[in-house]
């Protein structure tokens, strides 16, 4: 069978990669078209486009990139009435996922229409939760609490679980020995993970406060090596502001390396998302840290009720990782916590307690969540054909 997958982001390519995977083993024949990045393409799918043109955030950032956006909505469109794949799978990105799917509903393919990671209504605009039905006919989610939210919509929910907990956990031991050797980073050196984002407008943000908290590190502690695990879309522009601050740090690409860099890591400084569940799930202390820029931190106070930003913090329902966002996010507040994770003071024993119940949530080592995921599109497809 023919799968058209759209990933708009880093997040949703990984995951799109290990779906493929997943697919494949249980349909060997399958074909995949549509639109990702380097993991889904390293899986076999030729991208229409550049997932970097889809991967912006904020209010403010999106207006300017409106119209391009809407071109790629239309030449998407017009690629899947090329493919005539057997299901459309939308992964994450529900404001560009949204528009493909309101198209394809009105040309009445009579093909499935499948969504991979529930929008966050829980968070802000609860009423998506009361249309989605009507435009998609299967959502799988991450978390085993959000199917409530749109079962009483007559929309058919699923929890698989977040694809965290296997994207991270292979074969450690053999990792930890050669990924220090390929980067020539001694082994008696603690490594440090500095985590910027995906995105260019987090990159710019919050690199240059990072890279004064390795400076500051550097003079502080002897013992540590610094290593950033970056993606495609924005390795150049990290390369380029690592290499004029004259720091010496391993920059690393690829969801391999990526890897490596978890399992050899004992604390880390990252941009809020899906990387704080990451490390929670590999155990690594860490601090997150954000800013946005004025008219989006406005826009987020007025219209997004939540008490935490971080996923890790949401799913428990109460603070393990200290969030510094906006003005609070600063270099010497960082290095603050950055010490008590180092000298293991009670911070780092709340956050280890913390870290087993995420995984415990998050069902880790049951099925794998992309292998739940590809029987569930399996089966809505077979039942179609």
């Amino acid at each position: 069978m023919k799968y058209y997958l759209i990933a708009g982001e880093p997040s949703g390519d990984a995951l799109g990669g290990r779906l493929m995977d997943a697919i494949r083993r249980k349909d060997k024949k399958a074909e995949f078209f549509g639109i990702g990045g380097d993991s889904m393409q390293a899986h076999g799918l030729k991208s229409l486009f550049n997932i970097s043109e889809l991967a912006v955030m904020g209010f403010a950032e999106v207006l300017p990139s409106i119209p391009r956006i809407l071109r790629r909505i239309r030449e998407t469109m017009q690629n899947i009435a090329e493919v005539k794949p057997d299901a459309v799978i939308t992964i994450d990105s529900w404001s560009f996922s949204a528009r493909i799917h309101k198209k394809l509903r009105r040309l009445n393919l009579h093909i499935p229409q499948i969504h991979y990671v529930a929008p966050q209504v829980w968070a802000w605009k609860k009423k998506r939760a009361r249309t989605m039905y009507k435009y998609i006919d299967l959502l799988l989610t991450l978390f085993p609490n959000e199917p409530r939210y749109f079962t009483p919509y007559h929309l058919h929910s699923e929890f698989v679980g977040h694809p965290v907990i296997e994207s991270l956990i292979v074969n450690a031991s053999q990792e930890k020995n050669t990924f220090r050797k390929e980067h020539k980073i001694p082994a008696k050196k603690r490594i440090m993970l500095v985590l910027p984002g995906s995105r260019h407008n987090e990159v710019e943000r919050l690199l240059p406060d990072f890279l004064q908290v390795v400076e500051k590190m550097q003079t502080k502690y002897k013992d540590f090596a610094f290593v950033i695990p970056t993606v495609s879309t924005v390795a150049d522009r990290v390369k380029s502001m690592v290499s004029a601050a004259r720091l010496p740090i391993v920059v690393v690409e690829g969801e391999e390396e990526r890897r490596k860099a978890f399992q050899n890591a004992e604390v880390a400084i990252a941009a809020s998302g899906t990387v704080a569940l990451e490390l929670a799930i590999v155990g690594i202390p860490h601090i997150i840290a954000y800013k946005v820029p004025k008219l989006t931190e406005w826009l987020v106070r007025r219209f997004i009720h939540i008490q935490y930003v971080n996923l890790t913090n949401i799913l428990l329902g109460r603070e393990i990782v200290p969030e510094l966002l906006q003005q609070d996010c600063t270099p010497d507040n960082i290095l603050n916590y950055v010490d008590q994770f180092v000298a293991r003071k009670d911070l780092y024993a709340h956050q280890m307690k913390g870290f087993a119940d995420v995984r415990r949530v998050l069902g880790f080592g049951k099925q794998t969540p992309s292998d739940n995921a590809a029987a569930a599109i399996l089966k809505i497809v077979k039942t179609r054909r």
